[in-house]
């Protein structure tokens, strides 16, 4: 197994150079100048030319991503334009937040998901299972920012109890419940689009096992049908949530960059939001850097978790 993930995290390689090249592009390709952004409207023609030589931005592109590249095997992802420090400090300071979101978000969701396809599989065809069924559409079809915007007009503005953003009030001293008061509406809003999400793939994938040959001598045994949901079908159906989990990982991540901006959220979200707005690209291409090496290693996660789901699974 140790060798089958160092090899996939080397085959990793050439896909995260083209997630470089591409968002390297793509944000140079987006109008806008960064010198303009830090100087204003009114910068003159000189004083533009001065920032651009400054930090490189007057190279041809290939070379300014070349040395960005050489920066970065060295650990070095630059200096921000407009914080004027070092992008790792900006993203170590910012990635614990998004990870709690994400991961706390994450654990919950499949908990709930997986709850929600073995109820909605144990009553495959009833009431229940058809009203559940329009909630989670329901919830799925709904942007998450406009679900983290109603959230904090029901439970910010008409019942106050929890805060409508940020990691803290001011004058507040920071202990664990401040920290969970704040972080509740963000893990909400995450945990309801994901679980509308999740919970179909586990309901279909239950009564896939459902209607098994190992569940049919399950069944003749004379087990119960709890017995068999729960003891024979679950493992079986968490396969497909777990393939889920690591497909989905980009998403949960773009996810909370809307969630972050919409509750104001000090994580790499809002930071990465306010550095494209600002053409900061140092900080841009740092966090899409940490972003995908996050998500190849959540896939690859995924990828180990099989083994640990299905034994009969093998890595060479």
């Amino acid at each position: 197994m140790l060798r089958y993930a160092l090899r996939r995290l080397l085959e990793s390689i050439p896909t995260m150079l083209g997630i470089t090249i591409l968002t390297f592009l793509l944000a140079h390709l987006v109008p806008g100048n960064p010198a303009l952004a830090m100087l204003g409207p009114h910068a003159t023609h000189r004083a533009i030319a001065v920032i651009d030589h400054q930090f490189g931005l007057d190279k041809p592109l290939p070379v300014q991503y070349v040395i960005w590249l050489w920066q970065v095997l060295h650990g070095n992802l630059g200096i921000s334009y407009t914080q004027n420090l070092p992008v790792t400090t900006l993203i170590w300071q910012a990635l614990p937040r998004t990870l709690a979101i994400v991961g706390i978000g994450t654990v919950i969701a499949d908990v709930l998901s997986v709850i929600q396809g073995l109820y909605q599989a144990h009553h495959q065809g009833r009431p229940s299972d058809n009203i559940v069924t329009l909630l989670a559409y329901f919830f799925y079809s709904m942007p998450t920012f406009w679900l983290g915007v109603l959230l904090i007009i029901w439970f910010s503005i008409d019942l106050p109890i929890f805060p409508p953003g940020g990691i803290s009030d001011p004058g507040q001293t920071m202990n664990f419940v401040v920290w969970f008061s704040h972080i509740s509406l963000p893990v909400i809003t995450l945990v309801i689009v994901t679980v509308a999400f999740w919970g179909r793939f586990m309901r279909a994938s239950v009564i896939e096992s459902l209607v098994q040959d190992y569940i049919r001598t399950a069944r003749a045994k004379g087990l119960h049908e709890r017995t068999v949901l729960y003891r024979h079908a679950f493992r079986n159906s968490l396969l497909p949530l777990i393939t889920l989990f690591g497909f989905s990982l980009p998403t949960l991540f773009a996810g909370a960059l809307f969630i972050e901006e919409v509750f104001n959220y000090p994580g790499l979200g809002l930071l990465f939001w306010h550095a494209a707005l600002t053409r900061d690209y140092p900080t841009v291409f740092g966090i899409t850097l940490i972003i995908g090496i996050l998500t190849i290693l959540g896939n690859l996660t995924a990828d180990l978790l099989y083994a640990v789901a299905d034994p009969r699974i093998r890595y060479n």
